[in-house]
């Protein structure tokens, strides 16, 4: 039965390293036999449909395969279903609706979100800015943006994240490929 996927490419295109243009990951990725790709943005978003039985793991696992075979080097990826990607946009504890894009981010793990991790992030010398966690997935409020989050920082310090590839969305784009994984 086929299914909807996303596929959250980590640390590509940011000023002019590791590139892979969008045109070429499309084509990536359709060269593993999934269709209807389409990609969001220059950072690493793209969606795909599949009949592959292989899961979000097994998915991943040729998405970076695949982009080290074809660009020389290695991406961390994480591909989710659109109903994981519904689901944590539907669990946000934040205002989603009556926040700017750019104060609402969601750092998705490639494991569990032990809470054991962040309890000594005291999220009061922060304040206004918050997290929370959820599925697979920290949701982070910063009122004046990620790049001016001192909690930002600390919930993605080596120490806290250790052993987990980490890929933050902004909710615009978090919105947007719940939107895309929709689509048929």
């Amino acid at each position: 039965m086929a299914k909807t996927y996303a596929a959250l490419l980590r640390g590509i295109n940011v000023s002019g390293h590791r590139k892979v243009p969008m045109p070429e990951l499309r084509s990536v990725l359709e060269g593993l036999g999934h269709r209807n790709v389409r990609t969001y943005l220059q950072s690493g978003n793209a969606v795909f449909t599949t009949d592959s039985p292989a899961g979000e793991d097994g998915l991943t696992t040729q998405v970076e395969d695949a982009i080290e075979h074809r660009f020389g080097f290695r991406v961390d990826c994480l591909v989710r279903d659109g109903d994981y990607l519904a689901a944590v946009a539907d669990a946000c504890p934040f205002p989603a609706a009556d926040l700017e894009g750019k104060q609402l981010h969601a750092f998705y793990f490639s494991g569990p979100a032990d809470p054991e991790r962040f309890a000594a992030i005291d999220q009061q010398a922060h304040h206004p800015q918050a997290f929370a966690l959820g599925d697979r997935v920290l949701y982070l409020y910063v009122p004046e943006g990620l790049g001016r989050s001192t909690l930002a920082d600390a919930v993605n310090r080596p120490s806290v994240v250790k052993g987990l590839v980490v890929t933050a969305r902004n909710w615009n784009t978090v919105v947007k490929l719940v939107e895309m994984t929709r689509e048929e």
